[in-house]
């Protein structure tokens, strides 16, 4: 199998930027990475603990705000935000997460209401203090915890955070399109012209979601939105989660 053009201008773009234990920015996408989004909880007391200003929300339907606050933390520590340019946190893909609980991904609420609460107790006990106030280097020794014992629920909230990073912004994530622009993807085009398609060339982003544009039904989008997506990678179409480069 040959290497997606976009996992390639990714790799491209990030092979200077290294995460914990010499990684790359692209290995951070499969591992828990470099940078860390954290709580507010005053001043640092237990081990590990730093204060931070809290991402700004919307009214929560699907999640607890102690639940919300856990999964920001998990899918800043995926794709982190450094010195190559902005991740998860940014795209807004616990956003996509939780909008997408009351929608396709409904079937796995109550796995992530139960894989949250788990994660942080065991913080609470290992660390002294809540997942979400732990500094980075904590955070990663509890998600490598996660990713040993249960790697289910480690893979599951990967996959819907690559998800929601590289997503058409209608569904939520990929805010900004830092998420297109991390791998170079232009955005959707509906006519390609000779220069366009010149080798190494590099295209103006469209910023465009796909719905808006006329052609495409924001009722159909809405609907598709609602049905239950595939909850494990082998039923996923690929690309879905999916960034294994084949040989």
């Amino acid at each position: 199998m040959t290497q997606n053009p976009d996992e390639k201008n990714s790799e491209d773009r990030n092979s200077g930027g290294k995460g914990p234990k010499g990684h790359s920015r692209r290995d951070a996408l499969k591992l828990a990475g470099a940078a860390s989004i954290l709580g507010a909880n005053g001043p640092a007391k237990a081990q590990g603990v730093t204060a931070a200003a809290q991402p700004v929300r919307e009214a929560l339907e699907t999640l607890t705000a102690t639940e919300a606050d856990i999964l920001e933390a998990f899918c800043a520590r995926l794709i982190p935000s450094d010195a190559n340019g902005p991740g998860a946190r940014e795209a807004r893909a616990a956003h996509y997460i939780y909008r997408a609980l009351g929608g396709a991904l409904m079937a796995a609420r109550e796995i992530y209401r139960t894989g949250l609460m788990a994660l942080d107790d065991h913080a609470r006990t290992s660390k002294g203090a809540a997942f979400s106030a732990l500094d980075a280097s904590s955070q990663d020794a509890i998600l490598s915890d996660l990713e040993r014992s249960d790697p289910g629920f480690f893979n599951l909230v990967r996959q819907h955070t690559l998800q929601g990073t590289f997503c058409d912004p209608y569904y939520g994530g990929n805010a900004g399109f830092v998420g297109w622009d991390l791998i170079a993807y232009p955005g959707l085009r509906m006519s390609v012209s000779e220069q366009d398609e010149a080798m190494n060339g590099h295209l103006a982003p469209s910023r465009k979601s796909a719905y808006d544009l006329p052609m495409f039904d924001r009722h159909g989008a809405g609907v598709a939105d609602r049905i239950s997506a595939p909850m494990d990678q082998a039923h996923m179409p690929y690309g879905m989660g999916n960034t294994k480069v084949g040989n």
